[in-house]
């Protein structure tokens, strides 16, 4: 049995393989070769497990032989962000100073539920440093590639994550997503992203940035895949304090629900101001693909955003103050310097931000009693070039690095669940995102899978390979 992973969803590759029309081995050994050929360009990965991952696959082939009933996810290749455990590897989040931790000695709980329903670990990918990027360039490992125009970023700071899957190296790959870091590569990739309730998936065994807005997520290049992996990970879990209650709710079969009867929404006032033309195209065929006419104001989403810097930088330089002690020049440098600037952050204004925090957060829960569904901008616009500092948007010059988020920060601040889904504009990709309440997951996967079926949105094919 041979396998090319060219056109097999996730769905495809476990269905094959529990079939024996496919053997697991072979579509490891199709995946690891696709790395092979086009990461050299890409930069996705900083690992690959080929030894872990043949003897996963090959296991599988042996209880599929035996006639036991294996699980969703069957033979299927993923790749995880590297700041989760992996076992035998150092968890480098990014970082030059984490490669000198010993090797984990446990898989992150989100690896193991993976591979319980049958997925195959074939790597660990690149990332911004400490998950504090937007980009996917990292000074350490080199910047993670667009697979659609290899000069252009792709996003961060789950940049190989979204690199992998959109290049089509492996149909699932697990992400972090803070302030945007799961969308923001979604968008620039042109695949969909899920950034779930805080709270939903565990974060046990996986290195933190902002352990108040930390979410971890599945990549995928359509939504069926994005719910299955979603599913496979669902449940409570003690090793993570924000995971410990929460039974799981599988949403895969329910995708093709009616959408009819959602009070959808667009996103008005500080969402439709500093976009390029090509994010309000993609908010517009989402719209028009939804029948949606009605807008709401999001109240004080800029000072929401000014608040998640406030507590991401305070918090994230209370983790990592001790390195900065001892080794600030092993930092990437923009990353040390907006830890620094964090650690000089008076306690009266992170206590303002907190108090902010929970107030926006129970006005955002008053207007989901009036809508189920709020559509808006991932991104600002298309994957910048590598290396680009500013862009220009209406006559003003505007730093990248600190906007590229600026649509994604108001959203996650609060722990929403969010599917960024693909609108395949010419000659680059963006991404929507369709934001739902607490917990509702199942509306914003439909919703998405409503959207695909009738062709609004989808994955396009690498165009840079």
């Amino acid at each position: 049995m041979t396998s090319s992973l060219d056109g097999l969803s996730a769905s495809d590759i476990a269905t094959a393989v529990k079939s024996r029309k496919l053997s697991a081995l072979s579509v490891t050994d199709a995946a690891l070769a696709r790395i092979a050929k086009h990461d050299p360009v890409l930069n996705s990965f900083t690992d690959v497990t080929a030894e872990r991952a043949r003897a996963k696959a090959s296991a599988i082939d042996v209880e599929i032989a035996a006639g036991k009933n294996l699980g969703p996810l069957a033979g299927v290749p993923f790749a995880v962000k590297n700041l989760f455990d992996v076992q035998g590897l150092s968890t480098r989040a990014g970082s030059k100073i984490n490669r000198d931790l010993p090797p984990s000695s446990r898989d992150a709980t989100l690896i193991e539920r993976m591979e319980a329903a049958g997925a195959v670990l074939v790597g660990a990918l690149n990332m911004g440093e400490y998950a504090y990027d937007f980009t996917g360039e990292n000074i350490h490992d080199g910047p993670s590639r667009n697979p659609h125009d290899v000069t252009r970023m792709t996003g961060g700071s789950s940049g190989g994550s979204g690199g992998a899957v959109g290049g089509g190296l492996v149909p699932l790959a697990l992400g972090s997503d803070t302030n945007g870091s799961i969308r923001v590569p979604s968008s620039f990739c042109g695949i969909f992203g899920l950034k779930p309730t805080y709270g939903r998936l565990s974060r046990a065994r996986s290195f933190p940035f902002v352990s108040s807005f930390d979410h971890l997520g599945p990549f995928a290049r359509n939504v069926g895949d994005l719910a299955l992996a979603y599913d496979a990970m669902q449940g409570p879990d003690p090793d993570d304090a924000a995971c410990t209650t929460r039974a799981a709710e599988p949403v895969a079969s329910m995708l093709s629900q009616d959408i009819g009867n959602l009070r959808i929404a667009l996103a008005g006032g500080y969402f439709q101001k500093n976009v390029f033309a090509e994010a309000v195209e993609a908010v517009a065929r989402v719209a028009k693909g939804l029948g949606v006419t009605q807008t709401v104001e999001i109240p004080e989403a800029a000072r929401a955003r000014a608040a998640a810097y406030v507590i991401s930088t305070t918090e994230g330089a209370s983790l990592h103050l001790d390195r900065l002690r001892r080794r600030p020049d092993d930092f990437d440098p923009a990353v040390r310097d907006r830890l620094l600037a964090g650690a000089m952050v008076p306690a009266s204004l992170v206590d303002r931000a907190q108090k902010f925090r929970r107030w926006y957060r129970a006005r955002m829960l008053e207007l989901f009693a009036s809508v189920d569904v709020i559509i808006a901008p991932a991104t600002p616009c298309v994957a910048p070039k590598l290396g680009q500092v500013n862009f220009l948007l209406d006559g003003v010059e505007l730093p990248v690095r600190a906007n590229i988020g600026i649509h994604t920060q108001p959203i996650s601040f609060i722990g929403l669940p969010v599917v960024a889904v693909p609108v395949p504009l010419e000659p680059m990709p963006i991404g929507v995102q369709i934001i739902t309440a607490p917990w509702r997951e199942d509306i914003a996967l439909r919703v998405a899978y409503a959207l695909e079926r009738s062709g609004v949105v989808s994955a396009p094919p690498p165009r840079g390979l």
